[in-house]
């Protein structure tokens, strides 16, 4: 139900306050479900792997990394907002760098300047059938670029799904195309004439991320 309070977040005894789409609701606490995905276990192997390291760096090492974090702050909840932890910001940059595939790193990366992304919308074709969805690129995306999609959803929704990491952009090909079906089908299946696609965008440089662009598109019918 909807409520009116001092915004709560979290859990109390069998409730969970939380932040809701028309305001400040509380729910009565559910186990979530874990469908232990090979994107989620992917990520948790390298958390696992990241956060041991941090003990085995040295003081000054760990320093350096708590000097950085004061400039990132965590992800607002009921409008509160602090700084990062040192741990927090090794265990980001290090878990950013093994999803596509650069080693992980005991300093602190200087913070980038991130550039124009130069992805400006999701296409899907549908040609005797046979469905095709790909992105339209002004340029070659940053080496590193990250892709997430997710399941196909009522074309009527306005909020996208929840995402699947599925890979870095490739190179533009003819017309500046970067082909997505293949990974997406073998992520969610074919999707139906009618349904929406979301994908999101985002560029990653030394194990920071910048702010993900998403796009969508709706399945036409076959011509």
């Amino acid at each position: 139900m909807k409520i009116l309070d001092v915004p709560p977040a979290g859990k109390c005894g069998v409730i969970v306050g939380q932040g809701g789409r028309y305001g400040q609701v509380r729910r009565a606490l559910a186990i979530p479900t874990n469908p232990r995905s090979t994107p989620q276990m992917l990520q948790r192997n390298y958390l696992s792997m990241v956060a041991p390291s941090w003990r085995g760096l040295t003081q000054e090492k760990r320093d350096a990394w708590t000097a950085a974090a004061k400039a990132f702050n965590s992800k607002p909840s009921v409008g509160q907002k602090g700084t990062l932890t040192g741990c927090q910001l090794f265990c980001k940059v290090n878990v950013a760098n093994l999803t596509i595939g650069n080693a992980t790193v005991d300093q602190p990366p200087v913070r980038p300047d991130f550039g124009l992304l130069p992805v400006d919308r999701l296409l899907i074709t549908n040609l005797s059938n046979t469905l095709a969805l790909k992105l339209h690129t002004t340029d070659a995306p940053a080496d590193g670029t990250m892709l997430r999609a997710g399941a196909p959803v009522s074309q009527g929704r306005d909020r996208a799904p929840e995402m699947a990491y599925l890979g870095t952009l490739a190179s533009p090909g003819q017309a500046g195309l970067i082909p997505l079906t293949t990974r997406s089908t073998a992520q969610y299946g074919v999707p139906t004439v009618g349904s929406k696609v979301f994908v999101t965008v985002n560029q990653n440089v030394n194990g920071y991320e910048d702010i993900p662009h998403t796009f969508w598109a709706i399945v036409p019918t076959s011509s």
